[in-house]
């Protein structure tokens, strides 16, 4: 394991920070590096629970010896603040709901290099599987995946809650909390490299990543996921009654 060195000032400085705050409330477990390809960039796509799971998985990410990145609008790139903090810490711009969107994508995957990857949570919001497994995620990875063509690395993390509950708003720091963090082989989507990126494609490509997060966190848990997963699409009252967002202590 190697601590990367990113050029940016403005990176390594955030990294410091997330850096020694993670360690002083995990006790880490990390497994999978040996997956991690050796040469250009990938997609890092894990489960999410609490709204530590970006900072948990970045930190994992960065002392792996890789460089996370995110996603973000092209339009935060002109906030004076905001764009200054997204360009020191080399986030990636991208144009949403335009036809260059593709385009940027591409960008994107060739000014990553080696080491740097995407960070991604493709569930897009905390899971709301009742026992913390990941539901069906949305399409916007598959859709970096397929343009990009970049590896998809699934990555599942548990212990999280410990830490911080689902919709809880207060940590619980002490003692620190057991976390772990494993990655598994990248997913095979080559078959849909050339289709159409329509519906079923994108479907399919995102039900993959999703069953392949599933199957390294069965490995974390000594369980087995429930068929089908969590379709939050299928229940359309399910938000109304989580409006109040009650903490949920993990079982």
């Amino acid at each position: 394991m190697s601590i990367p060195r990113p050029e940016s000032r403005m990176y390594r400085f955030v990294a410091f920070l997330v850096r020694n705050l993670m360690f002083a409330l995990c006790k880490y477990e990390w497994k999978g590096g040996e997956n991690f390809p050796a040469k250009g960039g990938f997609i890092a796509a894990a489960n999410h629970v609490t709204e530590l799971d970006a900072l948990t998985l970045a930190h994992y990410l960065f002392d792996m010896g890789r460089e996370p990145r995110i996603l973000a609008k092209r339009g935060l790139f002109d906030s004076p603040l905001t764009g200054w903090a997204l360009r020191g810490t080399k986030m990636i711009p991208v144009d949403r709901d335009s036809a260059k969107s593709a385009e940027s994508l591409k960008d994107a995957a060739s000014q990553l290099g080696d080491g740097a990857c995407v960070a991604i949570l493709p569930e897009g919001t905390l899971t709301r599987d009742p026992d913390y497994w990941p539901m069906e995620g949305k399409t916007g990875v598959a859709r970096i995946a397929l343009t990009t063509r970049l590896p998809v690395l699934p990555v599942a993390q548990w212990g999280v809650t410990d830490i911080l509950p689902r919709y809880g708003r207060l940590p619980k720091p002490f003692p620190r909390k057991k976390v772990t963090i494993q990655t598994g082989p990248p997913v095979d989507l080559s078959d849909l490299y050339d289709r159409p990126q329509d519906t079923a494609t994108l479907r399919e490509a995102t039900s993959r990543i999703m069953d392949a997060i599933s199957a390294e966190l069965e490995q974390i848990r000594g369980e087995k996921a429930p068929k089908p997963r969590f379709d939050l699409r299928k229940h359309p009252d399910y938000e109304a009654k989580m409006t109040n967002y009650p903490p949920v202590e993990r079982p």
